[in-house]
């Protein structure tokens, strides 16, 4: 159920209250969040990205149902466990849509700290055609034989679709939502940052050549399977090991300078 902000919220120190590795994992999935509302990568108060709490528990944490990316905070995210129910009253309520589709992932992938999920525009509009992600570009060939995809079975409040969204995961980290949107996964919440900024840029570009194709008669060209392969192959060897990208440390400077209210 949404927040009701006519009632006064819990007094409760959050920071205090959690372990320091757990308020380091908040303050970098905040951090996560801002950076997807600082690209455009939301959907209002929709979508959602949780990470898998510090702890034997099987805990992870979520963004609090009905703000916007821009005003996630350290303390304002959800712990839950696997059921959904809340561990740590914050006073926030959670989206059972995103329970059901992070829950999924968090309880079959140990290996995975970190699942985004958005709804963008280039995203939804790739996971709608039949052909899914072409191999066109080096970003997009990052994915090359490693994506995944899972068929639109109405909204996610279903927990019997936990299944089928982790059979089709398989043991790759990033999917595709078919009619729906993005899916992307990490072992750490700048890997995911990594994965989620890469096949969003994969998905925009290829919806901007197609266009152009289609204007000007003029065909896509596509490297060739070895091409393809090769750099798959290349740029997984080059990133496979590295759970922080190259690119997060600026990413974090660029917000400490400018919205620092997300540590908070």
């Amino acid at each position: 159920m949404p927040l009701d902000l006519s009632q006064p919220l819990p007094t409760i120190d959050v920071k205090a209250a959690v372990s320091p590795e757990e308020w380091e994992a908040r303050v970098e999935l905040a951090a996560l969040y801002r950076l997807a509302a600082r690209h455009g990568m939301t959907d209002l108060g929709g979508t959602h990205f949780s990470m898998r709490a510090p702890g034997p528990e099987h805990h992870f944490l979520i963004n609090p149902y009905g703000l916007l990316f821009e005003e996630v905070t350290a303390s304002n995210l959800v712990k839950i466990d696997v059921d959904g129910n809340i561990v740590l009253d914050n006073g926030f309520a959670v989206n059972p849509a995103g329970f059901t589709i992070h829950s999924a992932i968090h309880m079959a992938r140990e290996d995975l700290v970190c699942v985004a999920h958005t709804h963008t525009v280039a995203g939804m509009g790739v996971s709608c055609l039949k052909v899914g992600l072409l191999p066109m570009t080096q970003h997009s060939l990052r994915f090359h034989n490693r994506l995944s995809y899972h068929d639109w079975e109405g909204v996610a409040t279903n927990l019997d679709e936990r299944e089928r969204l982790v059979q089709d995961l398989g043991t790759n980290n990033n999917m595709i939502l078919r009619n729906h949107g993005l899916l992307c996964c990490g072992r750490s919440v700048p890997e995911a940052w990594r994965n989620l900024f890469a096949l969003e840029k994969s998905c925009a570009s290829q919806l901007q050549a197609m266009a152009i194709s289609k204007a000007t008669g003029r065909p896509i060209v596509l490297p060739s399977e070895a091409v393809r392969q090769g750099t798959s192959d290349k740029l997984e060897e080059r990133h496979g090991k590295a759970t922080v990208s190259r690119d997060w440390p600026g990413q974090i400077a660029k917000l400490d300078r400018e919205e620092p209210d997300y540590k908070t």
